[in-house]
């Protein structure tokens, strides 16, 4: 995880330096870059806390409570499930830990995880200016904060549509829609409550972190590696969607037999979708393809090559994991 004060990517420093001169007019002259630049970076580099809510399409509805702690230097967040099953994740420096009180069992693991709100996936090589155009709406309210209205249009049919409020002062992503290519929106997150700028204790997270008394650690092996390392190749990649690192790992969960599963990581600046792949096996996997939607997130999987089960997942259309799927070929 960079440090509060650092940003990767250059778009994301012109977009600090326009969003802090953001009324009116600069704020109207902004690209697509500066942006996502300027939400990416409030969302690392800001102390917030707050209540947000996750509603899909189907009916399905999740709530959470995220503190996110910043120091300049170092940064640290927690976000705790406040429905479904029992689960309080923590991110500093590139360690996800997952606490799961129910099975009394900590889950560690070294991974650069993609953006999640209110954050913005950091997307090394992506263009997102070739792939979405920008719109600006009406300025509204969202949790009780001033917020620019914006649309994320997409150029293609390979990537879905987002609304996005962006709080007016700060630039942190507040509230997002994403939309399919009938204009419907497919899942919506958004704060319901939003205190921003109040210093959270860094140093106690970190504690709260580090203290895994009553728990059971288990650490995941994590092992960066490359699509073609593992012996895979894509024939030609989706537009847009740039490669950001593969990881291989054993045993996801502590009740799974330590089998290996590769995770690539593909982005446009907005969009994020992953392709697992692991051994096929008769006994866990079914003969035929899986399909799923849940909200935005679409899931495919099936059996390629005779000897891998691979699990294409993205908050992208179908048709955009489908021909992830079938570019995918042996390099070895």
């Amino acid at each position: 995880m960079v440090g509060c004060m650092l940003m990767a990517a250059a778009p994301a420093t012109r977009a600090h330096e326009a969003g802090a001169a953001a009324p009116g007019e600069a704020r109207e002259s902004m690209d697509v870059a500066a942006w996502i630049g300027r939400m990416r970076q409030a969302a690392l580099e800001r102390n917030y806390s707050g209540t947000f809510v996750v509603l899909s399409a189907h009916g399905a509805m999740a709530s959470y409570r995220i503190w996110h702690a910043c120091d300049g230097q170092r940064q640290i967040e927690r976000v705790e499930a406040l429905s479904g099953t029992p689960r309080i994740v923590f991110r500093r420096d590139g360690e996800v830990r997952t606490f799961l009180p129910q099975e009394r069992v900590v889950r560690s693991e070294m991974r650069q995880a993609p953006g999640s709100f209110p954050g913005v996936p950091a997307a090394s090589g992506a263009q997102p200016a070739r792939h979405y155009m920008v719109r600006m709406g009406r300025p509204e309210r969202v949790a009780g904060l001033d917020a620019d209205m914006l649309d994320f249009v997409p150029r293609d049919a390979w990537r879905f549509g987002y609304r996005v409020w962006i709080d007016r002062a700060s630039g942190l992503l507040m509230k997002m829609q994403t939309i399919d290519g009938d204009g419907r929106v497919l899942e919506q997150s958004a704060f319901s409550e939003l205190t921003m700028g109040v210093p959270l204790g860094l140093q106690s997270m970190a504690r709260m972190m580090a203290d895994v008394a009553g728990y059971r650690l288990v650490t995941v092996p994590t092992q960066p590696t490359t699509a073609q390392a593992e012996g895979w190749t894509l024939d030609e990649s989706v537009a847009g969607f740039a490669p950001q690192g593969c990881y291989r790992r054993h045993g996801l969960a502590p009740a799974e037999p330590a089998r290996p599963v590769v995770q690539c990581i593909y982005s446009d600046g907005m969009a994020t979708l992953s392709v697992f792949m692991e051994p096929y096996s008769v006994r866990r996997h079914p003969l035929t393809e899986q399909v799923a939607s849940m909200g935005a997130t679409q899931v495919l999987a099936q059996k390629v090559s005779g000897d891998t089960w691979v699990t294409v997942v993205g908050e992208v259309p179908q048709r955009t994991l489908r021909y992830f799927m079938q570019t995918m070929r042996r390099g070895r």
